[in-house]
């Protein structure tokens, strides 16, 4: 056949197969797919299909906008566990992206939850009266209820994490604790969603202070793990002791304890005041409060393998934040980091900012009355379309 007798190739955006790829590859913006739809009939058939939603949400699972924020109100049980009192979703982008107010709701009456972190569109909760972790996708209203493993002691905070591959949607769910038998170890099981079963239970020594008897250490009430490569990093707290950072590697499900110069930096430290942070550079690293100035520490090995921490850069504050510190404010604390945009959540009394860890540009997100330590940040792709309609909280009526 001559080239003159080859049939015409269809234009680009006339290829469905290859306009879906162009597609795929807009930004994750919460605007980027309604706009699309408003092409044409065509453009909005396609970026409207439920199938190419989820794609476009597994492919930007790893570069998620940050949404808002999980602003929520805790009182302790009699168990002196963090237990929601009230919450509410805070979007923080600015229109056209900005995620509809009450969009996503949360449950608000329940006085047996708490929320142990987010991360790649899931939030995790416990439901203390039935010791149960929930993963609930706040974007579909798809939830999953799980047996907590045996093994952990119910009397002290319980922890955890749920973390998915890049593409698909299983996931897993990390839960770290107080072992009931042996009470100067820390424990943690790792569930598949896959499996649909808990894995073998994996421990580690805990520090013990000879002065109670016991060791006092358990997870951090208000501190979320923390992703940093292929592991999951908490604050474990309590007593006297200097706050250690707990370690499970995912690679090869094990726990491992890391002493932190906490009480030689700051004696007066709280748990608002410090955080573990990715590392300028990678690595591990925690940031410190002390008055309006942050600390930058990181975890470095010598030509031996012998691990120290390091101070790295230290800042003011003060000249970063649009307010003035020290007529405006008070007090600061550090309420959340969220991880995939690298930035931090900083709380003041007159509302509650960002701060990007490496540019160190910062911004006001929201006012906050909420006097919760902790803010749950949550990132994910937002893409407004026919899977959206069954969520808003819908998944939630009627549950508790």
């Amino acid at each position: 056949m001559s080239p003159a007798s080859l049939p015409a190739a269809a234009p680009p955006l006339e290829d469905d197969d290859l306009l879906s790829e162009i597609l795929l590859r807009l930004p994750p913006d919460p605007s980027s797919l309604p706009r699309a739809r408003a092409v044409s009939r065509r453009w909005r058939s396609l970026a409207a299909d439920p199938r190419f939603c989820a794609r476009f949400r597994a492919h930007h699972r790893r570069n998620p906008p940050l949404l808002g924020c999980f602003a929520v109100e805790h009182f302790h049980s009699i168990s002196h566990q963090p237990i929601l009192r009230e919450a509410r979703f805070c979007p923080v982008l600015e229109a056209p992206n900005r995620v509809p107010e009450g969009r996503i709701t949360f449950p608000i009456a329940c006085d047996y939850l708490m929320i142990l972190g987010c991360r790649h569109g899931l939030v995790l909760t416990f439901h203390r009266w039935r010791e149960q972790p929930i993963v609930w996708d706040p974007l579909t209203g798809d939830q999953h209820r799980l047996d907590t493993p045996p093994g952990f002691d119910r009397k002290y905070p319980i922890s955890g994490a749920v973390l998915r591959a890049a593409a698909g949607d299983d996931f897993q769910v990390v839960l770290i604790g107080r072992c009931v038998t042996q009470q100067a170890r820390a424990i943690a099981s790792v569930y598949s969603s896959k499996t649909g079963a808990w894995g073998k239970l994996v421990s580690t020594p805990l520090l013990v202070d000879d002065r109670y008897g016991d060791s006092v250490l358990s997870p951090g009430f208000f501190m979320p793990a923390v992703m940093v490569g292929n592991s999951l990093y908490w604050f474990f707290v309590g007593g006297r002791n200097p706050a250690v950072i707990v370690e499970f590697d995912l690679d090869s499900w094990s726990l491992a304890l890391i002493p932190t110069p906490v009480e030689k930096i700051y004696s007066a430290w709280r748990p608002t005041h410090i955080w573990v942070i990715p590392a300028q550079g990678g690595g591990l690293g925690f940031l410190v409060l002390s008055e309006f100035s942050a600390q930058f520490w990181k975890r470095k090995k010598d030509c031996d393998g012998a691990a120290s921490w390091v101070l790295g850069r230290t800042i003011a504050l003060d000249k970063l934040l649009p307010i003035n510190l020290g007529k405006e404010i008070e007090h600061l604390w550090i309420i959340g980091l969220a991880e995939d945009n690298n930035t931090v959540l900083l709380k003041s009394s007159v509302g509650v900012f960002t701060l990007h860890l490496e540019s160190l540009e910062s911004k006001k997100i929201f006012e906050s009355n909420y006097q919760s330590p902790c803010s749950f940040p949550f990132e994910g792709v937002y893409t407004a379309g026919a899977e959206n309609k069954r969520a808003a909280g819908a998944a939630w009526r009627g549950c508790w």
